[in-house]
């Protein structure tokens, strides 16, 4: 069929577009993939993500699963005009079933922003997809082995974390990093993986600049003239180009541009498309990074002009950092200079940290927001992250990259004192300072010999003192930001080692590890000696051992191209949620409750009772129970509770910041349900008392809707959005989380306390404004 056929086939035979004219379908085509697929090929294969909306156009297919024992079972066989895609497209989760060709068959595969820019605007085709998903969706509620077959669908996945950069048409994405005396780039193309090249260009602006560049097994190495960094992007240009060793014809076949910019403050919590407002944001934010903002400036200005017409994407090195709660982010200072001059802990390394943790949950096939992980990026810049359920909760990095642990010429963590009585000693003024913390400390400043790791081990092997000390204080600053983690998170699964030092260091992370066999981290020293020299992710634990430790090489540039992707489609979706009438959501504020199991039903109020409703919630199926209980913290206790209904397979309790302190606890700020590695509380009731293990969090701020809902906003189960609150001032407020069930009533959900500093009370309304992360 040619375009004009496909247009009318859908308009005939598949009931979701009987409502489009036949212009609206033709445009949708156009922006779509038309593939054909052999006997037996996959079409989409079980784990895969779900990206797309698929529509067999001619030919048959069938959709099967496979048991442990590899027995194929046939679920359903699809004809033309049958569609495949939308559950696993509008929830987020993993394919449950191989599709694969029955008979030689054609299928259209229509992109989910594409998807969603079309059907948004049409009511009946809402209705007709919301009414297939809520039905699907209860269908699985009910299947007791749903759960089972979504968690071994994210284990088969081959990609589960989107680091293979696949898009439906082949596109090339340049990546850009720009230091201030340096230039690194790495061109993507997503229709063939292996054809890629990079480059670096070094000593910008000085005597004895080289250009280094490598394309497949090709490497160029030029000794350039002495320039700035727009005489930088030409060479580059030039390399990319080049007869026999580039590998695009020209700047026009690149589709979209992946800039590192170093600091977002707290103004930027995602990548972003650049504007000439991001522009003078980052701008602003140069007094936080004066060395690095600028400069990353001036390569995206000379980016845009040399590539207009491609989409320039900021990804900031602290944006994966916004998660840190007040309490490990704020500084023991005035809070005024938090207030007046945004001092605080912002950390670093986030590209490599949140890499590395993806692939490590990849790696160990758990899903990525069930695990506790510390990451630990060793090189000549070094710091650590404790990574909760898929949020960086703590770093050691600060205001600048010079707190947490020590570098090769960075000081770390140091007494303030101590400087300023260095001040006194040695009349040092603010730039004296600046230099003794940065340049002249670390590993150098110990050793006395070299910042780089390995001269100060092969010195230390050779029986020098001072080399030895820089290398045990080194890695002894490492094992106490492990436990210091581990005790921040309630526990560990996985702890990472990457970055120079350490990927290419066993005694390092040997060294890092010794006695921590007491929090179940048992290095298998035989596979840590080998580790790091495959370049491939290694695990060097022993078989038995609860904490499984791992080496994973970091890549920042494929992780700033993914986030560039990701950034795109994102925008798609913000694009259409704001071309749209505003839809009204109510607002609901939250007060502290319990959601109580069976078992401590019976227990706080008796055995054989059931809980008792008082009022219907705004939940359909949930209500306000006459049963209270109290709470009982280390500290204090707080009265009448009011207990949730219906009983749930777990007691969860949700509490604000002002009973947290009252209490004496500190819950970490979770998904309503995720509660492992929680704090426990004890229940008093009328009956009796309960001590829980765990099940006390603070609860992320969330928006519930049905999938009717969310397919008029463009949005999926677990997305985190933005809502815009309409009042005296303006506000705005970020990650919010989505939940998307047929049961569900459109509202959003905030604390009690985070009200209350808002002045938003129940029965305002907000409005979607865009998303901000997608899984």
């Amino acid at each position: 069929m040619d375009m004009p056929e496909i247009s009318e086939f859908l308009k005939e035979n598949v009931p979701l577009f009987g409502d489009f004219a036949l212009a609206e379908i033709g445009e949708l085509v156009q922006l779509s993939r038309v593939a054909t697929f052999e006997v037996n090929e996959p079409i989409v294969e079980f784990g895969e993500e779900g990206s797309f909306l698929g529509v067999l156009i001619d030919g048959t297919a069938c959709a099967s699963t496979t048991d442990d024992s590899g027995q194929k079972h046939i679920i359903s066989t699809l004809q033309a005009g049958d569609m495949f895609g939308e559950m696993s497209m509008m929830t987020g989760d993993r394919t449950m079933a191989d599709i694969v060709g029955a008979s030689r068959c054609t299928a259209l595969l229509i992109p989910q922003a594409v998807f969603s820019a079309a059907v948004m605007t049409h009511l009946p085709a809402v209705k007709i997809l919301s009414k297939t998903i809520s039905e699907r969706l209860k269908a699985r509620a009910a299947d007791s082995g749903s759960e089972e077959r979504a968690a071994a669908a994210l284990r088969k996945s081959a990609d589960p974390y989107g680091f293979n950069l696949k898009t439906l048409q082949a596109m090339k994405i340049l990546v850009i990093n720009c230091g201030s005396s340096s230039l690194k780039y790495h061109l993507f193309d997503t229709g063939d993986d292996a054809r890629t090249a990079r480059g670096m260009i070094e000593r910008i602006g000085d005597d004895g600049t080289c250009h280094r560049y490598r394309s497949g097994d090709k490497e160029v190495v030029r000794e350039l003239p002495v320039g700035g960094h727009a005489e930088a992007m030409t060479s580059m240009v030039a390399e990319l180009t080049a007869s026999g060793t580039g590998v695009i014809g020209s700047l026009d076949q690149i589709a979209v541009v992946g800039h590192r910019v170093v600091h977002g403050g707290d103004k930027f919590a995602n990548a972003v498309v650049i504007t000439d407002d991001v522009l003078r944001d980052i701008a602003d934010l140069s007094d936080l990074a004066p060395l690095h903002n600028p400069v990353n400036i001036e390569g995206i200005n000379e980016a845009r002009r040399l590539m207009p017409d491609a989409p320039h994407v900021a990804v900031f090195d602290t944006s994966f950092h916004h998660t840190l709660p007040p309490y490990a982010y704020l500084y023991g200072l005035p809070y005024e200079y938090y207030e007046k001059a945004r001092i605080r802990r912002y950390g670093f390394h986030g590209m490599s940290h949140s890499y590395v943790s993806l692939k490590a949950a990849e790696f160990v096939k758990r899903p990525y927001n069930q695990l506790e992980i510390v990451t630990c990026h060793l090189g000549n810049g070094a710091s650590m992250c404790a990574v909760d359920h898929g949020r960086s909760i703590d770093t050691s990095m600060g205001l600048t990259p010079t707190e947490g642990l020590i570098m090769g010429t960075r000081c770390g963590d140091v007494d303030p004192a101590a400087l300023t009585h260095i001040m006194k000693l040695d009349g040092l003024d603010a730039d004296g300072v600046e230099g003794l913390i940065n340049k002249r400390s670390g590993l150098k400043g110990i050793s006395g010999i070299s910042n780089d790791m390995r001269e100060v081990q092969a010195a230390a092997a050779k029986g020098d003192h001072r080399a030895m000390l820089a290398s045990k204080t080194f890695c002894y600053r490492i094992r106490k930001y492990i436990g210091s983690y581990m005790a921040a998170m309630g526990g560990l699964d996985v702890l990472v080692f990457t970055g120079g030092i350490g990927e290419g260091s066993p005694g390092v992370r040997s060294m890092a590890c010794q006695g921590l066999a007491c929090m179940g981290i048992h290095l298998d020293e035989e596979e840590n000696r080998k580790a790091g020299e495959a370049k491939t992710v290694c695990l060097v634990s022993t078989q038995d051992s609860p904490v499984q430790v791992l080496v994973v090489p970091t890549d920042e540039e494929r992780m700033i191209a993914r986030e560039t992707l990701r950034t795109l489609d994102r925008e798609q979706v913000s694009a259409v949620i704001r071309s749209t009438a505003p839809e009204e959501v109510p607002i609901e504020v939250s007060a502290h409750h319990i959601h109580l199991s069976a078992e401590h039903v019976e227990a706080l109020f008796g055995e054989g009772h059931d809980l008792t409703p008082l009022a219907k919630l705004s939940q359909p199926g949930q209500f306000a129970c006459e049963e209270q209980v109290a709470l009982v913290g280390a500290k204090g206790r707080v009265e009448r509770v009011r207990v949730l209904g219906p009983a749930r397979n777990r007691t969860q309790i949700e509490i604000s910041m002002t009973e947290q302190f009252k209490l004496g606890i500190q819950p970490p700020i979770r998904a309503s349900g995720d509660t492992d590695n929680s704090p426990g509380i004890t229940l008093e009731g009328t009956a009796g008392s309960v001590a829980t293990e765990n099940g006390v969090i603070c609860a992320l701020r969330h928006i519930h809707m049905t999938p009717e809902d969310a397919l008029r906003f463009g949005l999926h189960d677990k997305d985190m959005v933005r809502i815009r609150v309409e009042g005296a001032r303006e506000l705005i407020f970020g990650d919010v989380l989505v939940r998307v069930h047929p049961d569900y009533k459109l509202a959003m959900h905030i604390d009690t306390d985070e009200a209350n500093a808002a002045s938003i009370r129940t029965g305002m309304v907000g409005f979607v404004d865009s998303i901000q992360s997608r899984e």
